[in-house]
Formats: structure tokens, sequence, C-alpha cells
């Protein structure tokens, strides 16, 4: 059974780096083509749009075997003893249970949704979207089965994998319902009855079901699993459609945008396991290191640089906190605790600077151009940065300094590190000067990336890029399938009317724009403290933009303002991530990262107000409206 396993895990990796190569190198080709012979290459988009789709669930199914799915405890157990063993079941059961269901909805899709003849390229659609059932039915049971083999844990028993099979098989009698009113010519009897008997039941056990399922969370249940959850009891409540859920995540997935998120994730991958943050390091520490909180500033810009390509998924404390904590602590202006917490708060400064993920996932939401986006966060950006910066200057004064100016090293550490000062040259470039498109622009930073460290500094090998992408897909799987559920629960919002019941509430309520952006300011602070930034852009953000027009913010404004307030969230106790992330890689209590961010992060909230009720920072570099 294990040798069997094995297999399976090495051809389901296996796959995932093919179909991210192909991702990867497709619009490069396309590039290349259109250059060349002034054509493009036939079904290119089909080809990349789907390779994201069949990504997405592999990197969710390897997420799964890892245990490494976004939750809001970070993988902490609130719970201890009996009742953690209690919550870790009805969690084992729900998730399995859910993704069981969200898999025969899927096949329903499928079989629905698309004609045998259709086709992507030369490949029948239905067989390419095989992978979205696949999916859902491998995590279903890796949900129990990994969580057992963990060592550590509490063993699950016969009776939670018994409960979990005979949940997920309740949650899809309508889609297996729907498939056998397609497939049969004459479908059982009972077939109606089941079904009325299933929608009648969550007609009253929905609203518990998801307060369950709620509780569960804080003992870390997936975000996925309470988003597509939430929307499942939703929809059956309401007697709804549930391949509504499955259809929308195709839809996203699909989009043209949704490729570059994987694409500039496994650039800042790339970057991080290599040298680069060493020559950045050095190349800032000769410019900057001789002045009062050179080394600082320093710091606050190496991690700009990298979370603009990881997307604040804390790659950046982990992969280059104990360097520039030591270069801090080398440069002897600074204590331990405001060390700590400047590298905390800098993990996620660089999300309003392109190629933000979050950035473009919002303009990908909202319909709104991704280049009015990125232009839109270039200043409000530069003001978090600064105010970081600003307060690494004002500690450092009156302190002796072990660092000096030294001009010889300039050129030197100028020279190394001019690869990577490139990149984001050729990224604004490519992408603004019209050269490429957006994917195209993330497939050109990941081929360049590889170059560079590869064959100019020869940091990574031909066998290291296994183990990086090993490293990012769990991230990345985490990421789209949050992303893919939660379009179905935006669905659902949507059609309910909830975001025009809040607009008509807001319009009756309050007639002053101040008064509404103090409201959106505290609302999106205590939303970025309980969701993760990519479910509350497809989860809240179809909430905000009607009330955001109704008072006449600009759409990118309104989208710089969602997006800075949300980034405190990683910051913000009791449950950020960047706090976990922290508590992890400087092996500090979380209640002490708790005191060490506190300063930190109410001078970004007040810079965030700044950015709030002043809309020049955010469209300083737009047009005409």
């Amino acid at each position: 059974m294990s040798s069997t396993r094995k297999i399976f895990r090495k051809i389901e990796f296996s796959t995932a780096v093919l179909v991210f190569l192909v991702l990867a190198f497709i619009p490069v080709l396309q590039i290349l083509s259109r250059l060349i012979f002034n054509s493009g290459i036939r079904s290119a988009e089909s080809y990349i749009s789907h390779a994201v789709l069949w990504l997405a669930f592999l990197a969710g199914m390897i997420a799964s075997k890892e245990n490494a799915h976004l939750s809001l405890t970070s993988g902490r157990d609130v719970f201890k003893g009996r009742l953690e063993v209690l919550t870790t079941a009805v969690s084992r059961i729900f998730s399995s249970g859910i993704s069981f269901g969200l898999a025969a909805a899927s096949l329903s899709f499928l079989l629905i949704g698309f004609d045998r003849e259709q086709s992507i390229g030369v490949f029948p659609i239905r067989l390419v979207l095989l992978i979205v059932p696949l999916g859902f039915l491998v995590m279903a049971v890796r949900f129990f089965i990994v969580h057992h083999e963990e060592k550590g844990k509490h063993a699950v028993s016969v009776p939670v994998i018994v409960c979990s099979v005979i949940t997920g098989l309740f949650l899809s009698i309508p889609s297996v319902s729907n498939m056998l009113y397609t497939l049969l010519p004459e479908p059982p009897l009972f077939l109606d009855s089941l079904s009325f008997v299933y929608y009648e039941f969550f007609y009253y056990a929905a609203v518990p079901l998801i307060l369950i399922l709620l509780l569960t969370t804080v003992n870390g249940t997936p975000i996925f699993i309470l988003l597509g959850g939430v929307a499942f009891f939703l929809f059956s409540k309401d007697w709804g459609s549930l391949e509504i859920i499955p259809n929308e995540a195709y839809n996203l997935l699909t989009g043209s945008s949704v490729p570059a998120i994987p694409l500039f994730t496994l650039t800042g991958f790339i970057l991080s396991e290599s040298k680069a943050g060493e020559r950045l390091v050095r190349l800032f520490k000769a410019v900057l290191g001789g002045l009062p909180g050179g080394m600082a500033v320093m710091a606050v810009m190496v991690s700009a640089f990298f979370t603009t390509f990881t997307g604040a998924s804390g790659v950046t404390i982990l992969a280059l906190g104990g360097l520039l904590s030591y270069m801090l602590h080398e440069s002897g202006e600074y204590k331990e605790g405001f060390i700590t917490g400047l590298l905390t708060s800098s993990g996620s400064i660089g999300l309003l600077f392109p190629p933000s993920l979050p950035i473009i996932m919002y303009a990908v939401m909202a319909q709104i151009s991704v280049k009015d986006m990125f232009l839109g966060g270039l200043i409000p950006g530069a003001i978090l940065v600064l105010a970081l910066s600003a307060m690494g200057v004002a500690a450092s004064f009156h302190k002796k300094r072990k660092t000096s100016f030294t001009p010889s090293d300039i050129l030197p550490a100028l020279k190394d590190s001019s690869g990577e000062l490139f990149l984001p040259v050729l990224i604004l470039a490519g992408y603004f000067g019209g050269f490429f498109t957006l994917v195209e622009t993330g497939a050109v930073s990941v081929v360049y990336s590889l170059f560079l460290e590869g064959v100019i500094h020869r940091d990574i090998k031909m066998k290291d890029l296994s183990r990086i992408m090993q490293k990012s897909l769990p991230i990345i799987g985490g990421i789209l399938m949050i992303l893919a559920v939660a379009k179905g629960f935006s669905y659902y919002l949507v059609d309910a009317e909830v975001p025009l019941a809040l607009t008509s509430f807001v319009r009756d309520t309050i007639q002053s724009k101040i008064v509404f952006l103090i409201l959106l300011n505290l609302i999106l602070l205590l939303t970025g403290c309980l969701m993760d930034i990519y479910s509350a852009i497809l989860v809240v953000g179809p909430l905000v933009i009607p009330m955001g027009e109704l008072f006449g913010i600009h759409p990118v404004q309104l989208g710089i303002i969602f997006l800075a307030n949300l980034q405190l969230g990683y910051l913000t106790p009791p449950v950020g991530m960047n706090l976990f992330l922290a508590s992890y890689r400087f092996e500090t209590p979380l209640v002490e990262i708790y005191r060490k961010v506190v300063p930190f992060l109410l001078v970004l909230v007040v810079m965030v107000l700044l950015i709030t009720y002043v809309p020049w920072f955010s469209l300083a570099f737009l047009g005409p409206r």
C-alpha cells in the first residue's frame, strides 16, 4: 500500500512540475513566435488557462499531503486534551466530507456543462476537466489519511473515517441525482424523494452546520474548506444548484490574468532559494550602511522587493529573516525587540508594488485595469516603505554604529546584484511598455530568474528546480484553492442580493463620505484580522465596491484602500499570518511578537489612514477618469 502511495505521489508531483513548466514556457514561446513569425501559437491562451486549472488542483492535492493548506491558526492547535481530539475529528469530517461533496458537484458540472465534442486544442474538454473532481476527491481522502500518519498527532479512528465517508456521500446526493438524470433515460423514482430530504435537511441545518464549521476553523480547518463549506451549505439551504461552485471556480481559474499568480510566486521562490537576498543586502549595506538607520532602510527595501513576488505569503520572513536579523544585530544600532518587530512588519510591506499578486487578484475581481491598479499602488506603497524606514532612522539616532560607508564596496556589490535590480525594470518596462501581456511578463520573470540564478550566478542547479517547485506548490495550491471556492461564495452573496441590500442600508443611514471611509477602514481592519487577503478580496470585495460607487470613490483608489487595510491583517493580533511565521522564524513566543509589532502596526495604521483620505496618492499616475 505504501509503495503504491509513493508511486502515486511521484506521478502527482512530476505532473505538477510538467504543468508548471508548460505554464512558464508557452507564453515565452508565444512571444518568440510573435516576434519571428508575426503570429502567435494556436490555442495558446486555452492551453495556458487550463494549465492553471491543472496546477491549482495538483498543488491543492500536494498541499493536502503536506498538511499545508492555509488556515486561521497556521497549523497551531488551539484546543488541548480531549477537546483537541474532538475538534480535530470534527474538522477532519467536515474537510473530507465537503471535499467529497465538491468532487461530486464538479463531476456533475463536467457532464452537464460541456458537450462531448468540445475540446481545448487537441484535448477533449471533459478529459481536461477531470482534474477538478479528481483533485477534490484526493484531498477528501488525504484530509484524514495524512493526519492519521502525522507523528505526535492523535490517530484518526475508524469511526471518523466512516463519518467522513457518510458525510461525503450525503453531500453528494443532489449532484449524483443530476448526473443520473443526465446519463440515464429513466432515472430511479426515488431520486426526487432523496433530493427532497436533502434540501429539507439543509433548510433547517445549514446555519448550525456553518457555526460548527466556524468553530473547527479555529483549530486548523483550511480556509478553503470554510469558504467552500459555507457556500455549499447556503446553496443547499436555498435549493440551489451545487454545480455553481465548481462552475465559478472554473471561470476564475481559467481567467486571462490568473496564470500570472503562480508565475510570479515561482519567481519569488527562485529568488529566495538563491543568494539574491545576500547580494541585495551587500549592495544596500555598501550604499546605506554608513547612514543613520541605513541598515533598517536596507532591511525594509529588501523585504519589499521579495514580497512583491511572493504575495506576503511569509516567504520573505522565512527566507531572509535570519540574514536580515543578523545584519541588523551586527550594525549595533538596534535592540532585539525592535529588529523582530521591524522584520515582521516588513513581511507584507511590498503588497502595493507591481507585480503584487493581491493587486492582480483585486483587479480581476473588480474588473478594472491591472495596469491602473499597479500605477495606483506606487505612491501608497512608497509611503508605507518610507514610514518603516523612518522608524528605523529615528531609532538609530545617537547610537554608535559598527558599519561605515565604504565607497569601494559599492561597485563590486552593484555588479553582483545588477541582475536582480534589472528584474523589476524588465517587468515594468515589458508590461507598461506594452511589449508583454501580464501573463507573458510573469513567464519572462520566471525564465529570466532561472537564467540569472542558474546560469549566471550558478546558485541553482537543475536538481534544485524540483526542490524549489516542491516548496512553492503548497503555497500556490493554498492560494488558488481559496480563490476557487471563494468565487462560489461570492456568487451566492451577489445572487442573494447582499451587496444591493448593504448599499441600500448605507445610502439610508450614512450621508457623509468621511464617515463612510472611517467605517470602511474599521471593517477592513477587522476583516484583515479574521480572513486572509485572497479570500477577503473575493468575498468582501463585491460587498464593498457598490458602496464605494455610491460615494463616488474612484475604483482604483477604493482598491488601494482595500488592499492597504487588508495587508495590516498579516500583522494584526491574534491571527495575523506573519505573526505566527515570525514566532517560528525568530524562536520567540507569540505574545512577545505581539508586543514588538504593535508600535509598527500603529504607524502603518496612520499611514493607511493618510492613503485613505488623500485620493491623490492613489490617482496621481492615472489619467482623467
